[in-house]
């Protein structure tokens, strides 16, 4: 079992955010989520982003670099990064016959 480091009081952090601290050299999120600590690591597994800087999203904390968002619970991916959306490009071919 891990060892607990205290970083925060829950009156620290307000209800629905986030906090970075560094702890033995390791960046960790840490975000109140109806008034409970949820300490996760500060590297979102898609590009790396921040997600001390991301917000609370009901029991996710969100990227804020793509939206990728991670269950403060378990850690787990609970939704893909956002894409924008590919813009149309149209091409006009001209079909021959033969015959």
């Amino acid at each position: 079992m891990a060892d607990f480091v205290r970083v925060a009081a829950v009156a620290d952090i307000p209800a629905g955010e986030v906090r970075t601290f560094t702890i033995d050299g390791t960046s960790v999120a840490v975000a109140n989520v109806g008034g409970q600590l949820f300490a996760l690591a500060d590297l979102c597994t898609h590009d790396g982003g921040p997600l001390g800087e991301g917000e609370v999203v009901g029991d996710t904390v969100e990227c804020p670099r793509h939206g990728a968002r991670f269950d403060v619970r378990t850690g787990r991916v609970r939704a893909l990064p956002r894409s924008s959306r590919s813009r149309l490009t149209r091409s006009k071919s001209k079909a021959t016959t033969c015959g």
